[in-house]
């Protein structure tokens, strides 16, 4: 997935940790064997490169993120897309890597002619797409997805205290070594520095941020946010700086998060609502940075 892991485990002396760590090895690998958009020989690239409609058959783990990706997508009116990939890479950020550049208005039209969930059909029979350019990227809920395939794998280990992070993405339970339920920090949301903006306590929960202070480019003095908005094609550029959603699955909360991102902090506060989503949403405002709550959100807080 092109970062970092990092599991802790509460067990006793004699625990075979070597073979657990193999064990998650080979899990992590399997992820990225079926969702990896930077690796040539992963299921994603395979469909991604054919030009068929006729359905694919497609693994269980592949389908199980799929099927959650695209039951938020029509949950948030296509703000979370999976298939904003060409938006995204021709602004920068993708595995192509462009140079830090405005792309054109016809360059941004060309791209959005291949953007669109509802093109993607996923039925019994499998996966297909109704135009044959569909280019699918599973980057806002895969990450989530392996830290809950990690955490079911020690789950099956019989072990019930943990911590599981993949990229920032975490999911915990039970207690610490010292007997104290885990604790979490929530960053500040600016590139200056690494700070802590917010303790939190989880509980038995997965935690996942999205942001926009880490990962943008600079042109001509202005800063463009690696989220892509897919009603407008540019990146988002509302005030809403980083959402952080509390959910018993790493993938929802994953996916859930970016898609707050996207519709800001009006509509993103009324969806965490509507649908009682556990949600903290940090806003700049001329002075510093409001922080937003749902009641869900509160039973969290330190």
């Amino acid at each position: 997935m092109g970062t970092t892991y990092n599991v802790k485990v509460i067990v006793d002396n004699d625990f075979d940790s070597a073979a657990l760590q193999t064990k998650i090895d080979a899990a992590l690998v399997q992820v990225n064997d079926e969702m990896s958009t930077y690796q040539q020989d992963s299921e994603i690239t395979r469909f991604n490169q054919s030009q068929g409609k006729q359905p694919v058959a497609i693994s269980a783990g592949f389908r199980t993120v799929l099927t959650e990706a695209l039951k938020i997508a029509e949950q948030t009116n296509g703000k979370l897309d999976i298939t904003v990939g060409p938006l995204v890479n021709l602004w920068g950020f993708g595995p192509d890597l462009q140079p830090e550049r405005v792309p054109s208005e016809q360059d941004i039209s060309i791209a959005r002619e291949r953007v669109g969930y509802n093109k993607v059909v996923l039925t019994e029979q499998g996966l297909s797409k109704t135009q044959p350019d569909i280019y699918i990227d599973l980057s806002t809920i895969a990450k989530g997805w392996g830290v809950d395939v990690v955490a079911m794998l020690i789950e099956a280990e019989g072990i019930t205290d943990y911590l599981v992070e993949v990229g920032g993405e975490m999911r915990l339970s039970g207690f610490k070594a010292t007997g104290e339920l885990w604790h979490v920090a929530i960053e500040k949301p600016v590139t200056t520095e690494r700070a802590v903006h917010q303790i939190i306590v989880p509980k038995n929960n997965s935690v996942a941020t999205s942001g926009d202070y880490r990962n943008y480019i600079e042109v001509d003095g202005k800063r463009y946010s690696h989220i892509i908005d897919p009603d407008t094609a540019y990146p988002i550029e509302h005030r809403l700086v980083s959402v952080t959603v509390i959910h018993p699955s790493s993938m929802i909360s994953d996916g859930l998060s970016t898609a707050i991102m996207v519709m800001g902090p009006e509509l993103g506060l009324a969806f965490a609502e509507e649908h009682e989503l556990a949600a903290l949403m940090i806003v700049k405002t001329d002075t510093g940075f409001e922080e937003i709550v749902t009641k869900s959100f509160m039973q969290y807080l330190k």
